[in-house]
């Protein structure tokens, strides 16, 4: 038996690595399956190069508890150690077996999918553990052996009586972590972090039903048998390629990684690039609407299949966190207990690739099928529309597929409405003038007003459309984007110079005061306007300016302050109608005053702007009125 001590450059690592080193103890269970998937797949490697003389096999990882002994296991049947590869590897702490094995074979390793970048990885099994045993049978024909530490810089190492080869750790769980000894815990675990690890790994047995053979007896009871309980699939959806996947493999897959979603995604983009970094997944679009505030860390982060984390800021760009599904890359850098991203010229090209692969991805879908594209676009438009605010590569190439549907169910791209649009809607001062509503019932009779022009309304109400258009109208000098409730029809696509009123200035001047001591001044600006006759006496409006400014600030941006504004509305007032002749000529103040209220909640009205007691009492005027 040999004695000896740990060559650390500390006098005693293990506090340090349970306090600092690895903030989250679950981990261990990861760590040591990961080692064992390494050893598994080295040999693997080793045997298809014929340096290892031996039997690859179907080998497993067996994780086992041992309750009454308080001991977990973990088995695996890789490439094993001897005595002197232990005295290497486990005593020398800083020492990665994996990286010097990488090394010494990375031309032909390169596709071999060894996870091990982390030599302290086995020492995060001192977290949980008080004391820990490996016994190893290495593929060599070398006798086994038995390594034991008890969480100080000392250990024995001495021969084994175990033939099979591989490798067995044994953690004698501490007092502190018994929670590692429930199957409910472990198997949690298991799930959660090697649900898609290359290599089967059992826990347990469970129960299969064989069927019944031809001929067999009405009564016949099928037979059932004992078999390993396989907890993770090594083969998950995308380390495959593309080619051999199809719609309905996407699918399942997505179901199998959010096993409590019902919906179905809209569509998938699948992610596989080998230069100048390594990169594989699967995205998903799931349905989204109009909601901001969708839960996020909802795309998973693998390395070589170990679940790493679910929160992938910094690698997906920020848009993309709203989508679901899996990235899988050895090349992104994280820190030891992989549980932080360490800042990385290479993340950020690995962000990019995603934004241009995702964008191609949308342009291609939108090219293919538009009028599915189309259907699906009231799902996935927040997401679009939040890439063309936030990354500048995406905004570039938007503008292919991103699309601006009307109050009539139509869609059209940018381009589409500067070529269809232009003739109807270009202003005297040559200013291509897009009209949207962003409520279709609010605002029905404006929009009415504007179709019986023959001008299309756009139908924009996402909750951050303020923000998307004001960027557009930045980069698109010859539009601009005015909701329709934001002025009279007439003033917002203004065709030619002012019509003339038939009320003198004087008599003008009279009616502004008569409304404007009726009206609430904190709240409306009155403005006369000779509009035609047939338009209706009061309209209210909101500039679009100040509204616009208004909602952006209540969304992040805009003006500072803007967002505690009260609502400000202009009161137009048609001084070519004939209610306006009539409340000027109107004598009696009372008559006047209850013809103004009346017009001015009939354009509240229309603007669904007329409640609670305000209503209340139009309805009773308004009985009043036909009584």
């Amino acid at each position: 038996m040999t004695t000896g001590k740990i060559n650390v450059s500390v006098e005693n690592i293990f506090p340090l690595i349970k306090k600092f080193l690895y903030s989250d103890h679950e981990i261990f269970l990861r760590e040591l399956i990961s080692n064992g998937t390494d050893a598994t797949l080295k040999l693997k490697h080793l045997t298809s190069i014929g340096e290892a003389k031996v039997e690859y096999g179907n080998p497993i990882i067996e994780v086992k508890i041992d309750k009454e002994g308080k001991k977990l296991h973990i088995i695996d049947q890789g490439l094993g150690m001897t005595a002197d590869e232990v005295e290497k590897y486990i005593n020398q702490v800083a020492f990665s077996g994996a990286e010097e094995f990488l090394e010494k074979y990375k031309d032909s390793a390169k596709d071999s999918g060894i996870i091990g970048h982390f030599g302290l990885g086995f020492y995060s099994a001192f977290m949980v553990a008080e004391k820990v045993e490996i016994i190893t049978k290495s593929f060599k024909d070398e006798p086994a052996a038995h390594w034991t530490c008890d969480g100080s810089p000392e250990f024995t190492l001495e021969p084994a009586d175990k033939t099979d080869r591989g490798t067995e750790i044994i953690l004698h769980i501490a007092e502190d972590s018994l929670e590692f000894l429930e199957e409910f815990k472990i198997r949690e675990l298991l799930n959660r972090y090697n649900k898609f690890m290359p290599i089967p790994i059992k826990f347990g047995t469970k129960t299969e039903t064989l069927p019944l053979p031809e001929g067999a007896a009405e009564d016949a009871k099928p037979e059932t048998i004992e078999v390993d309980n396989i907890i993770n699939n090594p083969n998950p959806a995308w380390t495959k390629q593309p080619t051999d996947l199809t719609e309905e493999d996407y699918k399942k897959f997505y179901h199998e990684l959010y096993p409590m979603q019902f919906e179905e995604p809209l569509f998938n983009i699948h992610l596989n690039v080998d230069y100048p970094f390594n990169l594989t997944g699967i995205l998903y679009f799931p349905k989204l609407g109009a909601d901001l505030q969708i839960q996020k860390d909802k795309i998973q982060l693998y390395q070589n299949q170990v679940f790493v984390t679910d929160n992938v800021e910094g690698i997906v760009p920020e848009f993309l966190t709203m989508l679901k599904g899996v990235i899988d890359s050895p090349d992104i850098p994280l820190n030891v207990s992989r549980s932080g991203l360490q800042a990385d010229a290479a993340v950020k090209k690995i962000s990019n690739y995603i934004t241009r692969k995702v964008a191609d991805k949308l342009k291609a879908l939108f090219n293919d099928n538009r009028a599915d594209f189309e259907q699906k676009w009231n799902d996935i438009k927040i997401v679009l529309e939040y890439g063309m605010l936030s990354e500048d590569k995406f905004y570039e190439k938007a503008g292919a597929f991103v699309l601006y549907p009307t109050v009539d169910d139509k869609y059209f791209t940018l381009d589409e409405l500067k070529e269809n649009l232009k003739e109807k809607q270009t202003d005297k001062n040559n200013k291509l003038v897009l009209l949207y509503a962003n409520n279709k019932e609010a605002q029905h009779s404006y929009i009415e007003i504007a179709k019986e022009k023959g001008y299309e309304v756009l139908l924009l109400d996402s909750p951050i459309i303020s923000h998307l258009i004001q960027k557009l109208e930045g980069d698109n000098s010859e539009i601009s984007f005015v909701r329709v409730d934001s002025d009279h029809i007439d003033n917002l696509i203004k065709k030619e110079d002012t019509a003339i009123s038939k009320l003198s200035e004087e008599e003008q001047t009279s009616l502004k005061t008569v409304v404007e001591t009726i009206v609430p001044k904190q709240n409306y600006t009155v403005q006369l306007e000779a509009l035609d006759s047939q338009a209706a006496p009061f309209i209210i409006t909101q500039p679009e300016f100040m509204r616009r400014m208004k909602e952006m600030s209540q969304t992040g941006g805009g003006m500072f302050g803007m967002g505690n504004m009260p609502e400000m509305y202009n009161l137009v007032v048609n001084t070519n109608s004939d209610l306006a002749t009539t409340i000027l000529n109107t004598e009696d103040k009372t008559t006047q005053e209850s013809l103004v209220k009346q017009a001015l909640d009939l354009a509240k009205l229309s603007q669904n702007l007329l409640k609670g007691e305000a209503l209340t009492a139009f309805v009773k005027r308004s009985f009043e009125l036909i009584k």
